[in-house]
C-alpha cells in the first residue's frame, strides 16, 4: 500500500466527476436520453486508474479498451435522430485521464478541465463557429498554426552564415511573433466591434505597421474635418501598438535587452497613451456616426514574410558594417534602417548582441537611435498624408514619445555620461 497514489485517485475520481456532472445535463430525460452521464463517467474514471495501478500501461490499455466497447455499444443503442459520438469520445477520454493521473496527477486534470470546459461550451462553439467565423479566419488560423507547430521546429537552431547572425529558428519564431501579435489586434477589434470608432482601429491598425496607419488616418482626417480628432486619436494609439510589438520582438529576440530597455519603452508607451486618451476624449465629446470600419483579414502573411526579409538583410549589413568599421558601422546600419521599419531594426540590433557583433548597451543605443528615425518617418508620413492640424498633433505627440523615451533612458541609467 505504500505505493499506491491516493493523489492520482482522487484526481481520476475528480475528473470523472466533473465531466459526468456536465454529461449529466446534457444527456436530457425520459426513455430517448443519452446513456452516460455522472455514474459512468466517474466509474470510467476510476476503471482506468483501477487498469494503471494494476498492471501498469498493459492494464490501462485494456480499461481503454473496455470503455471504448461499452461506448460503440452506447453508440448503437442511442435513440435519438442526431447521432454524435461526443459522449462516446468523452467516455473513452475520461478513461484514460484516470490511468493518467496515477502517472501525472497534474496534467490530467488540467485535462479533465479543459474537456469539461469545451462539453459545456458546446452551443457557444458551435454558434460562433456557423455564424461568426468567415472561411478566410478559419484558413488564417490554420496557416498560423501550421507555421508554428509544424514549420518552426524543424528549422535548425543554429546560424548558417559567417557572421554567426542567420538563425533560421529565430528567423521564422519572429514571423510567427509578427502574425499572432496582427491576429491578436484582429480580434480585439472583432470582439469589441467597429463601433469603437477610429481610436480603436487605429491601436488595432498599428500591430501591422504604426506608420501606415498614421498615413490612413491623415488621409481620413483631410477628408473628413469633423472626425480630426479621432483620427488624431487612432493614429497616435497606433504607436503604443508600435512600442507593445517592440517589446515583444526583443524579448523573443534577445530577452536580456529588454531588461535594459524596459524603462524607456514604458516612458513612450505613457506619453503616447496620454496624448492619444486625451484626443480620444476629446473626439467622443463631439463624436458622431462614423463609417464602418472594415476588418481586413487576422493577419497578411506577406507582411510576416517581409519582415523576415527585412531582419535578414539588416541583419547581414550591420554585421558586415559592423565586420569593417566596428560597432559604429553596425549602428548606423541599424539607424537607417529604422526609417523603414523599427522592428526589423531593433531584431536584427538584438540578434547582433546575441552573437557578440554588438555589446548590450550598444545594442540598445541602436534600438533607440532606429526607433527615433522611425518618428522621423512618422512625422512626414503625417504631414504629407493629413492637413495641417493633423500634422502639428502628430508631431507634438511624436515629440512627448521622445521625451518619454529620453526620461526613461536617464532614470534607469542606460547611458552614463
Amino acid at each position: 500500500m505504500e505505493d499506491l497514489n491516493l493523489q492520482g485517485l482522487a484526481i481520476a475520481f475528480g475528473v470523472g466527476l466533473l465531466i459526468g456532472i456536465e454529461r449529466e445535463k446534457s444527456k436530457g430525460t425520459g426513455p430517448r436520453r443519452a446513456a452516460a452521464g455522472v455514474r459512468t463517467f466517474t466509474l470510467a474514471a476510476l476503471l482506468g486508474a483501477a487498469g494503471q495501478l494494476a498492471a501498469g500501461m498493459p492494464g490501462l490499455l485494456s480499461a481503454v479498451l473496455a470503455s471504448v466497447v461499452l461506448a460503440v455499444a452506447a453508440y448503437w443503442r442511442d435513440p435519438t435522430d442526431d447521432r454524435g459520438i461526443t459522449t462516446e469520445v468523452a467516455l473513452v477520454l475520461t478513461c484514460v485521464l484516470g490511468g493518467l493521473a496515477q502517472r501525472w496527477p497534474i496534467l490530467a486534470a488540467g485535462l479533465g478541465v479543459l474537456t469539461a470546459l469545451v462539453l459545456a461550451a458546446r452551443s457557444r462553439l458551435h454558434e460562433f463557429i456557423q455564424d461568426k467565423l468567415t472561411e478566410r479566419e478559419i484558413a488564417d488560423g490554420l496557416l498560423l498554426a501550421a507555421a508554428a507547430v509544424i514549420v518552426l521546429p524543424i528549422l535548425p537552431d543554429h546560424a548558417i552564415d559567417p557572421y554567426g547572425v542567420l538563425n533560421p529558428r529565430v528567423v521564422w519564431t519572429l514571423v510567427v511573433v509578427v502574425m499572432l501579435i496582427n491576429a491578436g489586434g484582429y480580434v480585439a477589434v472583432r470582439t469589441l466591434g467597429p463601433t469603437r470608432g477610429l481610436a480603436l482601429s487605429g491601436f488595432a491598425g498599428g500591430f501591422a505597421s504604426s506608420t501606415a496607419t498614421i498615413g490612413v488616418m491623415g488621409a481620413r482626417s483631410k477628408a473628413e474635418p469633423s472626425l480630426s480628432r479621432a483620427a488624431t486619436a487612432g493614429a497616435v494609439l497606433s504607436s503604443i501598438a508600435t512600442i507593445v510589438q517592440l517589446a515583444i520582438i526583443i524579448f523573443v529576440t534577445n530577452r536580456r535587452l529588454l531588461v535594459l530597455l524596459w524603462p524607456p519603452l514604458l516612458g513612450a508607451g505613457v506619453a503616447a497613451a496620454a496624448y492619444g486618451t486625451f484626443y480620444s476624449i476629446r473626439a467622443a465629446k463631439s463624436s458622431r456616426p462614423h463609417a464602418k470600419v472594415s476588418f481586413g483579414r487576422a493577419f497578411e502573411p506577406r507582411v510576416a514574410f517581409i519582415f523576415t526579409a527585412a531582419v535578414t538583410v539588416i541583419s547581414l549589413l550591420s554585421a558586415v558594417l559592423a565586420g569593417f568599421f566596428g560597432g559604429a558601422g553596425a549602428i548606423a546600419g541599424v539607424a537607417l534602417a529604422g526609417f523603414a521599419d523599427t522592428h526589423a531594426a531593433a531584431a536584427s540590433a538584438a540578434n547582433l548582441a546575441v552573437n557578440g557583433t554588438l555589446n548590450e548597451t550598444l545594442a540598445c543605443f541602436a534600438i533607440l537611435l532606429a526607433f527615433s528615425t522611425n518618428q522621423v518617418t512618422k512625422g512626414m508620413v503625417a504631414w504629407t498624408t493629413g492637413d495641417t492640424k493633423f500634422a502639428v498633433r502628430i508631431i507634438i505627440g511624436l515629440l512627448l514619445m521622445y521625451a518619454g523615451v529620453g526620461i526613461g533612458a536617464f532614470a534607469a541609467g542606460l547611458f552614463h555620461v
